[in-house]
């Protein structure tokens, strides 16, 4: 009997503790949900309301071959992704492709720039050392045909550029006819990894300004930014017009290059916030030794965006600079790549950008010091000019591009500021 009594009460001590720790597990998941341990359950929720949805499309949408899940898949993405705000967006292979080699600053092609003039597809100018280049390319030659197949007056430039662009050690046959002798010329050409150039029309004007034009951040611009400014210093220039015009951004890493020649090392540059305290990142100055004093305007309009309205920030908050034009854009977010399956990705706003002294860029833009307002066609003939600084005699210019020289004012303006600058310092 005791031995049965014992033994029915080890069996009751068990069942009490078997039944403390269910509870115990209960009041746990309980406690879990509260503090969002497991996440999960909203996911799975929303995804399986999607599933439904999707399900109800694919089998009873009128046209089948448009409902497949697949399609029906990437049009959810799109939807969910692209209404977030202007900047994040899925990007299907192709269209990620085409980011990461505009955000490295290479890519396959034969190395030429070009412009619709008049309907036709017209050369602006070879990249030297390009294999258009060396086959003989120049300003002036209008492509004709690409691979064989005639290139329709007035078709749209993407087209044409795609059709140019492909993988290195590839080859294009392309259609050429020279206006000025009525030449055609076909050639055989082999693409090759392009850098694109940046930072160009460094030169000196007004006796000892000198002028370099950014148009856009990519992973090659810093360096090509501190080449200029060397060829700059070396020509004499004491003082410096940064045009960042009509650039839409890029890089942050590039940003914070062009801009830290102007700051002491360790000054901030730069810092991005997202949605949490921790996630705050602050890009400073690694310049070694002195940091450029030089007297420094910057040009911008509404065109100017992102990491160009990075670099005047600093340079506005900082001091180093007089800026001179019209309001930026207003694009003081970052993205990130998200990568996926099939090549494919996601570009999705994580920060927003803020200048040294905690000034918000996105949506606000930056300011100029001297405003300077061009009108739209303005704008569109200055962004033209500006990219063929060599083109001096005013009827060869309205020849190729059927309108005169535009007063740049803002140029104007900012040389004026610069002159101001320098008599100030003597």
């Amino acid at each position: 009997m005791d031995t049965l009594a014992s033994m029915f009460k080890r069996i009751l001590v068990l069942l009490g503790a078997a039944l403390l720790g269910f509870a115990a597990c209960l009041g746990a998941i309980r406690l879990a949900g509260a503090w969002s341990l497991f996440p999960n359950r909203d996911l799975d929720r929303s995804s399986a309301y999607v599933r439904e949805v999707l399900k109800i499309v694919n089998e009873n949408y009128v046209d089948p071959g448009a409902s497949g899940y697949d399609a029906l898949a990437r049009l959810s993405i799109h939807g969910m992704v692209d209404s977030l705000d202007p900047h994040s967006e899925y990007l299907e292979s192709k269209d990620n492709q085409e980011l990461e080699e505009d955000l490295d600053g290479e890519y396959g092609g034969i190395g030429i720039e070009v412009e619709m003039r008049n309907g036709a597809f017209t050369v602006v100018s070879p990249i030297p050392g390009s294999p258009a280049d060396k086959a003989g390319v120049r300003v002036g030659d209008e492509i004709v045909s690409i691979d064989g197949k005639a290139l329709e007056h007035g078709a749209p430039m993407e087209t044409v550029v795609n059709r140019l662009r492909g993988k290195p050690r590839t080859h294009v046959k392309i259609g050429f006819v020279r206006p000025s002798g009525g030449t055609r010329m076909d050639l055989d050409l082999v693409r090759q990894v392009i850098k694109v150039v940046s930072v160009r029309g460094a030169r000196v004007i007004d006796g000892t300004i000198g002028y370099i034009q950014v148009r856009d951040f990519s992973e090659h611009t810093g360096e090509q930014f501190e080449d200029a400014l060397n060829q700059l210093f070396k020509k004499g220039a004491d003082s410096l017009v940064i045009d960042l015009r009509n650039n839409p951004g890029g890089l942050l890493d590039a940003a914070v290059e062009v801009a830290e020649p102007f700051f002491k090392k360790g000054e901030l540059i730069v810092y991005t916030q997202g949605r949490r305290p921790a996630d705050r990142e602050s890009y400073l100055s690694e310049t070694e030794g002195d940091p450029l004093t030089i007297p420094v305007a910057i040009l911008i309009n509404a065109q100017t965006a992102s990491a160009a309205e990075i670099v005047a920030g600093a340079l506005k908050d900082a001091g180093r600079a007089v800026i001179v034009g019209e309001r930026s854009f207003g694009k003081g977010s970052v993205q990130s790549i998200f990568k996926l399956k099939n090549g494919e990705g996601l570009r999705l706003t994580t920060a927003h950008y803020f200048t040294p002294s905690g000034v918000k860029i996105n949506a606000r833009g930056i300011s100029p010091h001297v405003e300077v307002v061009m009108s739209p066609d303005e704008d569109v003939k200055l962004e033209r000019q500006t990219l063929r600084p060599e083109i001096t005699d005013p009827a060869d210019f309205k020849e190729r591009f059927g309108f005169a020289p535009v007063e740049d004012r803002q140029l104007d303006a900012a040389i004026d500021v610069l002159r101001a600058a320098r008599l100030g310092d003597k």
